[in-house]
């Protein structure tokens, strides 16, 4: 299999490359680079500007505003993407809601909802984790009532990403309970300002504002507001997940962090010397590259495989990708934690410390937070749990 570019591929790759790191403010990819958090407005900022260009959905339907790019383009977008360090498009917008949308809304919802969710004039989150339905999403309990034009809903939901932002949310509610779990389930959009929702911070151990707890209290909602037909929600949601788990090996960011730390690690470092000298550090660096680029040409196999698929089913090798490539991101944070030292702990590199530190710091105050912070990325997605038993059944045959 000839896994190198083709001369238009390249070409391709040379624009992009471009454009990321002309068009996108510095500040915003210094942020992303060095693990610290983005403002709502950077987000809203970077997406514009790609939206401007066309390329914030290049994966809709053309008619919703997708690029005629072949599986190959779009994953030379997407890497090259991650290592400008460039904001990935909100993946609750672009790579969630917006496909369900496309695939099963009606007319009006197509209409009102697509252009503004591309261009992030609505930030939405995803309501789907309840305490007590997480990995078994199926057993939610938050319920909708029909009452007349409007359904009435009432429950939890938790672990809801940059909520605290959010204009919209979709929901997965109960609406038949005496149904099968998994039949009994409709899929709603819900405005974030309706009565009767209040949103609650959840601190994680890295000690930052990114996930919350919503709460549903008799909240009224307009029938026009269900997506497709009623109790067929765990279908939408199918679709949706296969979408979340798309590109989430994410090898161009692992790429442009170890780039990262191996230039950080040939200056003086967080007070330690020089850790380009301690030959095991070097080592390590190198075995997670060497793996990384192993992943690399596995997903550009997968990628090449799926651009000869013609049902347009995601490739269950994709569970690989996504195994692999949650554990390079996690040993990358690893490396750059022992890169930082002692001064990765909250404050330490601060006052009379920093001005005898020859490297950067920023990255230092963000290494430990990144590093807890990607604990999750082995879980979410579907945990590599769930993800050893796809290749089990879908690829080894057991």
């Amino acid at each position: 299999m000839d896994l190198s570019f083709t001369p238009e591929e390249t070409a391709f790759r040379e624009e992009v490359r471009t454009f990321f790191r002309t068009e996108i403010p510095a500040y915003i990819r210094a942020k992303v680079s060095e693990g610290r958090p983005l403002a709502r407005q950077d987000y809203v900022t970077s997406q514009r500007i790609l939206n401007t260009k066309g390329w914030a959905v290049p994966h809709w339907p053309l008619e919703h505003g997708g690029q005629p790019w072949t599986p190959i383009q779009r994953y030379i977008f997407t890497e090259e993407l991650m290592q400008a360090a460039v904001p990935l498009p909100l993946q609750f917008n672009c790579y969630m809601i917006g496909p369900v949308i496309a695939a099963f809304g009606s007319s009006e919802q197509k209409r009102r909802f697509l252009p503004r969710i591309a261009n992030l004039d609505d930030w939405w989150c995803q309501g789907f984790s309840e305490p007590g339905a997480g990995s078994d999403l199926a057993s939610l309990k938050t319920r909708a009532v029909r009452d007349g034009d409007e359904y009435i809903v009432d429950g939890q939901k938790t672990w809801t990403t940059l909520g605290q932002y959010a204009d919209w949310i979709f929901c997965l509610v109960r609406t038949d309970p005496d149904a099968k779990k998994q039949a009994g389930i409709s899929f709603l959009l819900i405005d974030m300002k309706s009565p009767g929702i209040t949103v609650r911070p959840i601190i994680t151990i890295d000690g930052r504002h990114e996930v919350n707890e919503i709460f549903f209290d008799a909240v009224r909602v307009p029938v026009e507001n269900l997506v497709g037909e009623e109790n067929r929600g765990w279908d939408y949601a199918k679709f949706l997940l296969a979408n979340e788990r798309t590109g989430i090996a994410r090898i161009g960011l692992s790429k442009e962090r170890i780039a990262r730390i191996k230039r950080l690690a040939r200056t003086t470092s967080a007070g330690q010397g020089c850790m380009w000298d301690d030959m095991d550090f070097r080592s390590r660096v190198a075995s997670v590259e060497i793996d990384l680029k192993a992943l690399e040409i596995t997903q550009m196999r997968v990628v090449a495989a799926q651009a000869k698929r013609s049902d347009g089913k995601p490739d269950p090798a994709s569970s690989i990708l996504k195994i692999r490539g949650s554990e390079l991101q996690q040993a990358t944070t690893e490396l750059l934690l022992e890169l930082a030292g002692p001064n990765a702990l909250i404050g330490a590199a601060s006052g009379d410390l920093r001005n005898d530190l020859n490297a950067e710091f920023d990255w230092v105050d963000a290494a430990a937070p990144t590093y807890f912070n990607t604990r999750k990325v082995s879980i979410y997605g579907g945990s590599n749990e769930i993800q050893h038993n796809v290749i089990a059944k879908a690829i080894l045959g057991l």
